[in-house]
């Protein structure tokens, strides 16, 4: 193996993504065919839904079911909003066929990108906070995958533009994206196999009262009571998928600790649950109790106080050790100020120490 190198990024910090026209203005700015049909007898009684799958086979049902949802399917003259409506032989189906929010969302946008590695195989990008990683219901524009597509036309080829993993929209921070297919399949596996050091800063709300060092292995799942949220979950009960964080004492301070995070395992929303079930959820984490950050002014952190500022792995072509880290957000850095709490690079970079066991595993789950 090529001998390793460490690389301090210096993209710019918060880098603000342009603003773009909302889903309903892109689908409608969008070029669109109009189709007429006379229904046959052999279609009588159908569903609408189910009649234009025979008369547009080019389509799949859900889209053509979201156009009727969006008032671009007339029958007699007359728009219909129902998918469920019962056709009659001689019906007149017009059809408007425009493009949907999904359809438009894998498409090109420029957008600033702080990137600080870039080779033929892979990138490392510090992530903005508010920056979505990929289109979803609510966000079909303005995504990472957007940037990503623009900046390089060989992302088009690559599965999610080459994204291998992800950041919650509010978090910032350190992320991989694969330029090839190749290196992204050895991407996903050295993740899988827990290769792949990811490393986060997070304040917690609430003075850290327990061992410096400690691993949390609570299995994650859909909140039963809360069905937005994740939540900690006994297996024997509730459907969920094992976890496991080690969280480091950074700092404390009166109403606030600075922990540094390290994941084993990458669950959705997994250190927001974590630390909320030791009972320090993040410094502005609303959907898990945190408090906002005290005296907010301008430039407080105004979202879950969580940076992932280290990602370390094994170059999958070349197999050089690297290593990345990210500075501190303007937000971030402001957050800490208000909590009275201190950050020291040197200390959130050393070697973590053997942590403690497991806290409080739920019921029906023995400790590792």
């Amino acid at each position: 193996m090529k001998q390793g190198r460490t690389i301090i990024g210096a993209g710019p910090a918060g880098a603000e993504v342009p603003a773009l026209p909302d889903d309903e203005a892109e689908a409608a700015e969008a070029p669109s065919e109009w189709r007429e049909f006379a229904l046959d007898p052999a279609r009588h009684g159908m569903r609408l839904d189910q009649a234009l799958v025979e008369l547009v086979p080019e389509f799949s049902r859900s889209y053509l079911q979201q156009l009727v949802n969006g008032g671009a399917v007339t029958v007699n003259g007359r728009r219909s909003a129902r998918p469920a409506h019962r056709v009659k032989a001689g019906d007149t189906l017009g059809i408007e066929l425009r493009p949907t929010p999904q359809s438009l969302a894998f498409r090109p946008e420029p957008m600033p990108l702080a990137v600080v590695h870039e080779d033929e195989h892979l990138l490392v990008i510090d992530k903005p906070p508010g920056l979505v990683v990929h289109p979803a219901p609510g966000h079909w524009s303005g995504t990472l995958l957007n940037g990503l597509l623009a900046r390089d036309p060989h992302a088009a080829v690559v599965p999610r533009a080459g994204i291998v993993h992800r950041l919650d929209k509010d978090t910032s921070g350190l992320m991989v994206v694969a330029r090839t297919r190749a290196a992204m399949d050895a991407l996903v596996r050295s993740i899988a196999a827990r290769e792949v050091a990811r490393q986060y800063l997070a304040i917690g709300v609430g003075r850290w009262q327990r061992e410096p060092l400690r691993t949390v292995d609570a299995p994650i799942g859909r909140d039963p009571r809360q069905r937005l949220r994740m939540a900690v979950v006994d297996l024997a009960q509730h459907a969920g998928k094992p976890a496991m964080t080690t969280f480091e004492l950074l700092d404390n301070a009166a109403g606030a600790c600075l922990v540094r995070a390290s994941l084993h395992t990458g669950r959705t929303h997994q250190i927001r649950v974590h630390m909320a079930h030791l009972g320090h959820p993040l410094a502005g984490d609303e959907l898990y109790g945190g408090a906002a950050q005290p005296g907010g002014v301008d430039g407080s952190l105004a979202r879950q106080a969580l940076h992932a500022f280290r990602l370390a792995f094994a170059h999958p072509v070349t197999g050089e050790a690297l290593a990345f880290v990210s500075p501190l957000p303007a937000d971030f850095v402001h957050g800490l100020s208000a909590w009275g709490l201190r950050y020291n690079p040197a200390s959130a970079l050393a070697p973590a120490a053997t942590p403690a066991g497991p806290a409080n595993p739920p019921a029906g789950r023995q400790p590792r």
